[in-house]
């Protein structure tokens, strides 16, 4: 675990919760932040659903009111959980931004906001220990409605060995 700050987008949340794995979240940080506009978001899939639930009953998930975005991240034109993800971790230094989207990947690429995505999570809970079996843990977030390219898949459990 780490003292970093990282703050997520709805899709990490909603294949992680979905599919079991919400605790590998904490290998980005001790605390997960949740823009307001991405509960929102969530909220409105009903406490039957798992990410709501989630939200809504984990500890170490906390969530913020986002700043407005600067008007280099509004340009970009995102969508209102992304922008705020992006948002949040722009004015907050060290702050790591979990997205899959590629348009926010982007955008948080180019104004310089520390990136990290699903993929990545399941690739460091691997190296950790936390997982044996990354190709498991990413068989079981595409049936969860992830979507990542096998050949994406290939090249990310070639880096680890797996």
């Amino acid at each position: 675990m780490t003292s970093e700050r990282a703050v997520v987008n709805a899709s990490p949340l909603i294949y992680l919760a979905s599919s079991g794995l919400i605790d590998l979240l904490k290998v980005a940080s001790d605390t997960i932040v949740v823009p307001d506009a991405v509960a929102q978001e969530i909220l409105v899939r009903g406490s039957a659903d798992p990410t709501a639930t989630a939200i809504q009953t984990t500890a170490w998930i906390q969530v913020v009111e986002a700043p407005a975005p600067s008007d280099e991240l509004a340009a970009w034109d995102l969508g209102k959980g992304e922008t705020a993800v992006l948002a949040y971790a722009a004015a907050n230094a060290g702050t790591t931004a979990i997205i899959d989207d590629l348009a926010g990947r982007r955008c948080a690429e180019a104004i310089g906001v520390k990136l990290r995505g699903t993929l990545g999570l399941v690739l460091i809970a691997k190296r950790r220990g936390i997982v044996t079996s990354a190709r498991e843990t990413l068989t079981r977030l595409r049936a969860a409605g992830m979507y990542l390219a096998d050949a994406v898949i290939d090249r990310a459990l070639q880096e680890i060995g797996e």
